[in-house]
C-alpha cells in the first residue's frame, strides 16, 4: 500500500473552504507537511523513481525544514528558517522563499542508506542531500516568466552553498538544488494540468566527454500548471497521480474531500495521534470513530476554530497546566506564541458560559 500515515498537524492543515483564498499563509501550511511533500516529491523528484511515498517521506530531513539554520553568511547572509528563507545581501531586494528544505539523495549517497537512512557511522556512508525549493504560486502570470525566476532560484540556492570563493573552496560539495513551482490560476487552456522540467544536460561534445552526469546535474525547475477546479485527466495517464492529488489539496475541498485524501494519506492508523489527547472530543473523536478509518467523514463539517477549541477543553480535563497546552497548541496547530495564548484565553472558559 503506497500511502503515507497522516499526522494530526497535517490533519489540522486540511481546512480550506470555498471562501478563503486557495493560496493565504493558511493554505501554504499544507506544504510544510512531510506527507503532503512526500506525495508531490515522488512524481517529480527523478532521484525519488522507483521508491514508495513511505520512503520518499523518511528521506526529508525535517530538521532543515523546522529550525533555522546560517547557510553561507560570508556570501549572502543566508538563512533557510524553516520554510520562511531568503537570501539577504547588502544593497540588495529581499527573494523571499515559501518552503525551502533538505531531503536526501539515494542517488550519491553509500549504500547503506539506499532504502532507510540509519543513523550516520563516522567514515562509513556519504550523506548527500537534495536542496528543495517548493513555490506555490496563485496565477502563472505575475507579469514576468516564472520560469526565470525559477532559474534564478535555483543559482541563488547553488551559490549559498559555500562560502566567498578563494583558493581552498572545495565545489565538490556543492550539492543538487530543485525548485518546484505549483501555478494554480491564469493557465493558457491547451497548457492547463501540465508539467515542465528544466535541468543542466550535455548538449554537445567534441571528442571524448569523461565528465559523468553526476558533475554537472546540479539544478532541476519543475513547473506545474493546474489551471481549472475540475480535473479530467485519465487514471493511468503519465503525471495523473500528481495532478489529481494537487487538484485536491489546492482547491476548495469537495465533500469528497476525506475519501480522496485517503488513497494518499492514511490518518486511521496512526496511534500517537490518538494517544495526544486522550478524551478528546472533536476532530480527533470524529476521525476515529465517525469512518475515517475508511477515509470517510461524512456528515462531519470541520472548522479550525471547532478543533482548536475542542483540543483546549480536553487539556483541561486532563488538568494540563496552562502553558503546557499553550506549547501543545503551537505544535499541532503551527500557531505563534500569541496565537496559542489568544485561542486558550478565548476557549479555556466555554463549558462555564454554557446555560444550566
Amino acid at each position: 500500500m503506497n500511502k503515507v500515515q497522516g499526522t494530526l498537524e497535517t490533519l489540522s492543515s486540511f481546512q480550506l473552504t470555498p471562501d478563503m483564498e486557495a493560496l493565504d499563509a493558511q493554505s501554504k501550511t499544507l506544504l510544510h507537511s512531510r506527507e503532503v511533500l512526500a506525495v508531490i516529491l515522488r512524481e517529480v523528484v527523478e532521484e525519488y523513481r522507483g521508491y514508495s511515498r513511505r520512503e520518499v517521506m523518511d528521506f526529508i530531513e525535517m530538521d532543515s525544514l523546522q529550525e533555522g539554520q546560517e547557510v553561507s553568511p560570508d556570501r549572502t547572509r543566508s538563512r533557510i528558517q524553516g520554510g520562511d528563507a531568503e537570501f539577504i545581501q547588502l544593497n540588495e531586494r529581499s527573494a523571499r522563499f515559501d518552503v525551502v528544505f533538505r531531503a536526501h539523495n539515494p542517488k550519491l549517497s553509500g549504500k547503506q542508506k539506499k532504502r532507510k537512512r540509519k543513523k550516520a557511522v563516522p567514515g562509513a556512508d556519504i550523506q548527500v542531500s537534495l536542496h528543495v525549493d517548493v513555490e506555490p504560486q496563485k496565477t502563472y502570470r505575475p507579469g514576468y516568466p516564472i520560469e526565470k525566476r525559477g532559474i534564478y532560484y535555483l543559482a541563488r540556492s547553488i551559490s549559498a552553498q559555500l562560502p566567498l570563493a578563494s583558493r581552498m573552496t572545495d565545489y565538490r560539495k556543492l550539492e543538487k538544488c530543485y525548485s518546484i513551482w505549483i501555478c494554480r490560476d491564469d493557465i493558457p487552456a491547451e497548457a492547463q494540468y501540465g508539467a515542465s522540467f528544466y535541468e543542466i544536460v550535455n548538449t554537445r561534445n567534441i571528442g571524448e566527454n569523461p565528465a559523468g552526469k553526476e558533475t554537472y546535474d546540479l539544478m532541476t525547475l519543475v513547473v506545474i500548471r493546474l489551471g481549472n477546479p475540475e480535473y479530467s485527466g485519465s487514471r493511468g495517464d503519465e503525471g495523473d497521480e500528481l495532478f489529481r492529488f494537487l487538484n485536491l489539496v489546492m482547491y476548495p475541498h469537495r465533500e469528497d474531500f476525506m475519501e480522496n485524501l485517503s488513497e494518499y494519506i492514511d490518518f486511521s492508523e496512526n496511534e500517537e495521534l490518538w494517544k495526544e489527547v486522550p478524551q478528546v472530543e472533536g476532530l480527533g473523536k470524529a476521525v476515529y470513530e465517525d469512518g475515517w478509518k475508511g477515509g470517510r467523514a461524512e456528515g462531519v463539517e470541520i472548522t479550525r476554530a471547532e478543533d482548536i477549541a475542542a483540543f483546549i477543553q480536553a487539556f483541561l480535563e486532563e488538568q494540563m497546566p496552562r502553558e503546557k497546552t499553550v506549547a501543545k497548541l503551537q505544535r499541532l496547530f503551527r500557531l505563534s506564541r500569541e496565537e496559542a495564548e489568544a485561542s486558550y484565553d478565548k476557549y479555556s472558559h466555554l463549558e462555564e458560559k454554557q446555560p444550566l
